[in-house]
């Protein structure tokens, strides 16, 4: 988002906190500590700041937004209450059983206890396991069979009760939808579709995505049609409804079913890695669409365009990822991959004595455009091997279910 938002010709000053080597080539790096919104909001007046875009989901759902909204700051992200959308898989659930919103069956639990006897009355195998609360796209587990919901509950109950959502099993092809939204108005900005799983085939543990590419062919402008009016447009009506407007980007997972799409679950953000994607195939200011959105005047703003071409990202994600990663691995030939056309996110980076390295799970997020698919698989690859990072891996399949079509 730095790295469009900096080529935005109507924007005069970028900040970011925390940042990283690579968001410093494009904003002036802070260090601040967003739990802290007094300070927050003290650094936004100081530095005359329009305009705060707040990226991930913690500081949404801890209020950060409705703090500077009440210092008369401009946000994009929405408030507290309404970034429970992501904040509370049961709290989605719910809202949708409202507003008649196609989803999966489910039921909310707060005790092993519980999940164990919704599981043998309600559910067969295989069945969606789901922690309730933030867990870094990591907190769903699939389960197959008796022994993956026992290792599951092992691993949401070990510090006692907590909230978990059983829902059954979706068949079909997931797909993500993003519609930029005031409270009101309604602005569709693209579709991608990312690979959870950290193994080739789509294979082994979830994790916070291993690669994505946009758009997302199988979500058909028929389709998309359908889960703008069936189920984005509900949403946002419920949520005015109910007195808690949803003002950002809602990010709509898909699982794209024979009678149509139903939701998976929303994000409140634009999501990594699909916001690589998007951000590269994206043309236009975005620091001024953003702040329409800021200013609930979307209404006013022209559509955003998007190059025809399809993009790609694989992430480059530290050994022994999504467990406990390697940390403190060097990386080197990034301007060698980036001489090939692609452009290289960096996440989970520092520098160590001018040695940039490792400093997280996902590390860098590769990524090009091409023709179509295939070329900017292939383009995306060559990015990838040029880069030296002996402690990484990657994915070399992504977008291997639109390839095979």
């Amino acid at each position: 988002m730095a790295w469009r938002l900096a080529q935005s010709p109507t924007l005069d000053t970028l900040y970011a906190t925390p940042g990283n080597p690579g968001i410093a080539e494009h904003a002036t790096c802070i260090a601040l500590d967003t739990t802290d919104h007094a300070a927050v909001i003290a650094f936004a007046r100081d530095h005359a700041v329009d305009l705060v875009v707040i990226g991930p989901e913690a500081p949404l759902v801890d209020g950060l937004g409705d703090s500077l909204r009440g210092a008369g700051v401009a946000v994009f992200g929405p408030d507290r209450a309404a970034a429970q959308l992501e904040g509370s898989k049961g709290f989605t659930k719910d809202l949708c059983r409202r507003a008649n919103i196609p989803t999966a069956g489910y039921v909310r639990v707060n005790s092993r206890a519980e999940a164990e006897a919704a599981l043998a009355t309600t559910f067969g195998y295989p069945v969606v396991i789901k922690a309730d609360g933030l867990a870094a796209g990591k907190g769903v587990v699939i389960a197959a069979s008796e022994a993956d919901a026992t290792e599951a509950f092992d691993a949401m109950f070990a510090h006692g009760d907590a909230p978990v959502v059983l829902e059954e099993f979706l068949d079909g092809e997931e797909a993500s939808l993003f519609v930029l939204t005031d409270g009101t108005t309604l602005m569709p900005f693209g579709s991608a579709q990312d690979h959870k799983r950290v193994g080739e085939g789509d294979t082994g543990p979830n994790t916070g995505g291993m690669g994505a590419y946009s758009p997302a062919p199988v979500l058909t402008p028929e389709l998309e049609r359908r889960a703008i009016d069936e189920i984005v447009a509900p949403t946002v009506e419920a949520m005015a409804a109910d007195g808690t407007p949803f003002s950002g980007v809602l990010y709509a997972g898909l699982m794209l079913t024979s009678t149509g799409p139903k939701l998976i679950e929303y994000n409140a953000r634009f999501g990594d890695p699909e916001c690589q994607v998007l951000m590269l195939r994206f043309r236009g200011d975005l620091a001024q669409l953003l702040l329409a959105v800021a200013e609930r005047r979307l209404d006013q703003a022209p559509p955003p365009a998007f190059v025809e071409d399809s993009a790609m990202t694989v992430v480059l994600a530290a050994r022994g990822y999504p467990g406990t990663p390697a940390a403190g691995g060097a990386i080197a030939g990034i301007d060698s991959a980036e001489a090939t056309g692609a452009v290289v996110f960096q996440a989970g980076t520092r520098l160590a004595d001018g040695q940039l390295v490792a400093a997280g799970g996902r590390v860098l997020a590769v990524t090009a455009a091409g023709r179509d698919i295939r070329a900017a698989r292939d383009a995306a690859y060559r990015g990838v091997d040029a880069i030296r990072f002996p402690d990484g891996f990657c994915r070399r399949d992504i977008g291997w279910r639109e390839l095979a079509r």
